[in-house]
């Protein structure tokens, strides 16, 4: 598995293109995607709002990672960061960005692979 991050608009999704030699039309959308996908996609970008949609269906995150892990260990996940700026006012907005950054810790500390993107050059941490 791989994760790659960044804030919005950062290019992760070419770096990503460059990076796996994939076409963006072979990517899922994690907006519109309906749930299961994530368990059959070779790459899932926008995670960040696959996650805000289960919470808004109110479905469990919880073991969202293991689940990733077991059923698409190769999978390309690219999500947003979300934990820097304002804290939201909003009590879903705030456990949203939380139980973000939660699911991709876990990710991250199971992933082959995490990079940062920035300024369309991504950096690997992991």
């Amino acid at each position: 598995m791989i994760l790659i991050v960044g804030g919005t608009f950062q290019g992760k999704k070419a770096f990503a293109e460059k990076l796996l030699n994939e076409k963006r039309e072979d990517f899922t959308d994690g907006t519109s995607c309906a749930f299961s996908d994530i368990y059959h996609a070779k790459v899932l970008f926008h995670f960040h709002e696959y996650i805000r949609r289960m919470l808004e269906q109110e479905m469990s995150v919880q073991d969202l990672a293991e689940q990733l892990w077991m059923k698409n260990p190769d999978l390309v996940l690219i999500s947003n960061e979300l934990g820097y700026g304002v804290v939201p006012m909003d009590v879903f907005d705030r456990n949203y960005r939380e139980t973000t950054g939660r699911v991709c810790t876990e990710i991250a500390s199971e992933a082959d692979a995490v990079y940062r993107v920035v300024c369309g050059i991504g950096t690997k941490i992991k």
